[in-house]
C-alpha cells in the first residue's frame, strides 16, 4: 500500500525534523526504561483485554495492510459479466470449469454457492450472511488495536510517574533532577506516539479496508444473483 507507506515516511520525517529543530539530540529520546514500561505494558494490557484468537487475527490483518493490492472494480465487473453470459448462453452448469480461474476467493465461493443453491432467496441470504460475518470480523480486528491505542497514553503517564519518583530520590543533586525530569516525560511521548502514530491509525485503516472490501463483495454477490 504505497499511500500508507508514504504516510509513515511523512510522520517519521516530520517528527525527526521537529526534534532536530529544537536542538535536542535524538539519542536523548531513547530511554530503555520508558520504552519497556510503555511497550511492555501496552502489550500486556492488550493480551488481557483481547482473546488470543482475536489478537492474532488483528495482528495478521495489520500486517496485511502493508501489501494488500487494490482491486480493479471494472475488471471484477467484466469477470462477473463473463460468467453471466456463459450461464445464459450455455447453461448454468457450464460455469463450473471456469470457477477455478476466479480472481477472488469470495467470488469463487459465490459461484460455488450459485451452483449448489436452487432458490434465489436462499442464495441471497447465504451471501449476505457471509458478507456480514466478514465485516464483523474486520470490526473486531480494528477494535483490538483501538483498545491498545486507548491504553498506551495512560501507561505512558505511568512511566512518567515512575521516572518522577526516581527523580525525587536524587533531589539533592540539581543536575540529576533536571536530567531525570526530562527523561521521565519521554515515557509520555512514547505512549502518545504509540497510540496516535501506530495503533489508532492502523485501526482506522483496517476499517477503511473492510468498508472497501464490503462494497466489492456486495458487487460479487449481486453478480452471483444475476
Amino acid at each position: 500500500d504505497v499511500s500508507m507507506l508514504a504516510g509513515i515516511l511523512i510522520v517519521v520525517a516530520a517528527v525527526v525534523s521537529g526534534i532536530t529543530l529544537t536542538g535536542v539530540r535524538l539519542v536523548y529520546f531513547f530511554q530503555p526504561t520508558g520504552m519497556l514500561i510503555v511497550v511492555g505494558g501496552t502489550i500486556g494490557v492488550t493480551i488481557i483485554t483481547t482473546p488470543r484468537r482475536a489478537l492474532l487475527n488483528s495482528l495478521r490483518r495489520a500486517f496485511q495492510l502493508v501489501w494488500a493490492p487494490d482491486v480493479n472494480r471494472e475488471a471484477v465487473i467484466e469477470e462477473i459479466l463473463t460468467y453471466v453470459k456463459v450461464s445464459r448462453n450455455s447453461g448454468l452448469l457450464n460455469i463450473e470449469p471456469l470457477i477455478g480461474e476466479a480472481s477472488d476467493p469470495f467470488l469463487k465461493e459465490t459461484l460455488l454457492l450459485v451452483l449448489d443453491t436452487r432458490q434465489r432467496d436462499e442464495l441471497r441470504t447465504l451471501l449476505e450472511t457471509k458478507i456480514r460475518l466478514r465485516e464483523r470480523q474486520g470490526e473486531s480486528d480494528a477494535k483490538a488495536l483501538e483498545v491498545a491505542g486507548g491504553f498506551a497514553p495512560t501507561i505512558g503517564v505511568l512511566g512518567t510517574v515512575v521516572g518522577l519518583i526516581d527523580v525525587l530520590r536524587q533531589f539533592s543533586n540539581v543536575n540529576a533532577v533536571a536530567y531525570g525530569i526530562g527523561t521521565a516525560f519521554v515515557s509520555t511521548i512514547y505512549g502518545l506516539a504509540l497510540a496516535n502514530f501506530i495503533l489508532l491509525p492502523a485501526a482506522h485503516r483496517i476499517r477503511a479496508r473492510v468498508a472497501e472490501t464490503f462494497e466489492i463483495q456486495e458487487l460479487m454477490a449481486e453478480g452471483g444473483l444475476c
